[in-house]
């Protein structure tokens, strides 16, 4: 279980929020908001105060390295450093590019011929291939067509229901938080307000 209390960062907050073994929550706004920033709390990695809890352990109770390692942010425009997409997977990944629509080849493609659909496709199994118990997802099909998209809420759904994952999915679709989300918030200058489901 996530549990976040009383959450408040220099912009949001406070806040509180729970989502259970298994659960999606998505979490709409307009822009400014605070949905990226929210995330980025959860994730330990602007400051923030409060308190958060992973079942019954605290935030605070373990370094910043093994926190992210179990509540993984996927940013809206992901991160690459190495020359090729295998440089950022771990070596015995079992993670299937085919899912999301890639040939076993994509492992040896260099990052810079990446559009930015497939980097977001790309970093989405590059986080579950961590095996993350909470998953944090900043508008994850933004830059997709509506078959990867899909192809994207299967995969998030699948290891969901297989690893009982957490998800906190902040997406402008109204459409899309119906299909993911099991209970759905609207944030709006930093404070969130559940929705009727």
């Amino acid at each position: 279980m996530l549990k976040i209390r009383d959450l408040s960062t220099a912009v949001i907050g406070p806040l509180s929020l729970t989502v259970a073994p298994g659960q999606c929550v998505a979490i709409s706004g307009p822009s400014g908001a605070g949905k990226s920033l929210l995330l980025r709390a959860i994730a330990d990695l602007d400051p923030w105060q409060g308190e958060i809890f992973l079942d019954e352990t605290p935030a605070h109770a373990m370094n910043a390295a093994d926190w992210r390692r179990q509540v993984q942010l996927l940013p809206a425009e992901p991160q690459w450093w190495a020359s090729t997409v295998a440089g950022h997977f771990p070596p015995e990944t079992d993670v299937d590019p085919t899912l999301l629509g890639f040939g076993l080849e994509v492992w040896q493609w260099p990052v810079q011929r990446l559009s930015s659909g497939e980097k977001q496709r790309l970093a989405l199994l590059r986080a579950l291939a961590r095996r993350p118990r909470v998953l944090l997802l900043d508008e994850p099909t933004a830059n997709l067509d509506d078959a990867s998209a899909r192809r994207v809420e299967a995969l998030v759904a699948d290891y969901r229901g297989q690893h009982q994952a957490m998800v906190v999915w902040v997406s402008h679709a109204g459409a899309q938080r119906v299909r993911v989300a099991d209970s759905y918030y609207e944030m709006d200058a930093g404070q969130l307000r559940q929705e009727a489901e």
